[in-house]
């Protein structure tokens, strides 16, 4: 593994321009991945190491032990290059970009401080774009969007099936400070206007609520939420709904689009939309052990119905998504393994008896999963 001190940013790009072929995965390419060291990021880098590619890995500081599971990574040593980091430094992403066939964006922050949020997610977006502009060897770059800049809309209604076409609502979002969505949004029209100006060619990738296992030492937010529902910190669940997906189904999303000569516009990635009443009585049936909440922290209100949605584009391209309760198995057992969560009691005499067979199917509260 290699480390580069070059300066790196957000990433995004534009409109179809590059010339679109099919390329044998890996195939002595060089790639950019913005934020190496995130959770999505993370599973990427792993996925294009495990596919041949050379990676460019932008992270604040190379030497931060943070970093060493990407170094543990296999292929790590000979094909991971990680460049010291920021996301608003243009010259810093210009270096990293420099060489790369590909880059792909998923360096964002994650607040809803409008000041934090709104203007690096922008301009480091821009500056990502405008990089691989310069570079005059990016064939592809993907964006890392989020389902925040595609749902926020209160005019939709409870029938209209939410695809690429759906765009969040800014005045809504700036209303109920909602400055992640807001920044998000913003971020990808960014994307899409620079791309175009800059004759770059954008693809994008809108992920919901990503569950699954870490590759990274510490919890992020969307894994802190399943957390705290077996830890105890949680007595209630939501009266709300959440759209959830695999992140390793995200991680093989990204990489399709970048490869597929078909893949175009965004790519809403998810697997089922669910109530939080449904994701606690998962995670109740699956690990009974652990204090899961059994009551709605709103029992006034009708409960919240799962909104409709279309993931058509990605599983065209060949993305057979996981199963959300083999999600939330997943990310539980890593949690345990991680040591973020106790282990508590015995397992199931189906669950040892499957111990020498990790790849086995067993009924685990009555739910159906791949130990």
């Amino acid at each position: 593994m290699t480390v580069v001190d070059a300066v790196v940013s957000s990433t995004d790009a534009g409109a179809p321009a590059a010339a679109a072929t099919a390329v044998p995965a890996g195939n002595g390419q060089t790639v950019c991945v913005t934020g190496a060291a995130g959770y999505i990021a993370s599973w990427l880098v792993k996925l294009l190491l495990e596919k041949g590619y050379t990676v460019k890995g932008t992270v604040r500081n190379p030497d931060d032990p943070k970093n060493a599971h990407l170094k543990a990574l296999d292929g790590a040593a000979e094909r991971l290059i990680l460049c010291k980091a920021d996301l608003l430094d243009y010259d810093a992403i210009c270096r990293a970009v420099q060489g790369c066939q590909g880059v792909f964006h998923t360096a964002s922050p994650v607040t809803d401080d409008p000041e934090q949020m709104v203007e690096p997610a922008v301009r480091g977006t821009e500056y990502v774009i405008n990089a691989a502009a310069e570079a005059g060897t990016v064939r592809r770059v993907v964006f890392t969007s989020s389902i925040g800049a595609v749902t926020m809309d209160p005019k939709r209604g409870p029938d209209v099936v939410v695809d690429e076409s759906c765009w969040s609502d800014l005045e809504f979002c700036e209303k109920t400070r909602n400055w992640y969505c807001y920044g998000k949004a913003v971020a990808e029209q960014a994307a899409w206007e620079t791309a175009r100006r800059r004759g770059v060619d954008l693809v994008v990738v809108n992920p919901v609520l990503v569950v699954g296992p870490l590759l990274q030492a510490t919890v992020n937010a969307s894994i802190a939420h399943i957390l705290k529902y077996l830890d105890g910190s949680a007595r209630t669940f939501a009266n709300a709904v959440q759209a959830y997906v695999d992140v390793r189904d995200v991680a093989d999303a990204h990489l399709r689009v970048f490869e597929s000569p078909r893949a175009s516009g965004r790519h809403l990635c998810a697997e089922r939309v669910l109530h939080r009443e449904d994701v606690v009585r998962i995670l109740a049936k699956l690990f009974p052990e652990y204090p899961v909440p059994a009551r709605c922290s709103d029992e006034v209100n009708p409960r919240k119905q799962p909104y409709k949605f279309s993931n058509q584009k990605l599983r065209d391209l060949g993305l057979q998504f996981r199963p959300v309760s083999q999600s939330l198995y997943d990310t539980v057992k890593n949690l345990q393994e991680k040591g973020h969560l106790p282990v508590l009691g015995e397992r199931t005499t189906t669950e040892a008896a499957d111990k020498d067979a990790p790849a086995a199917e067993m009924q685990q509260g009555g739910i159906a999963i791949r130990a």
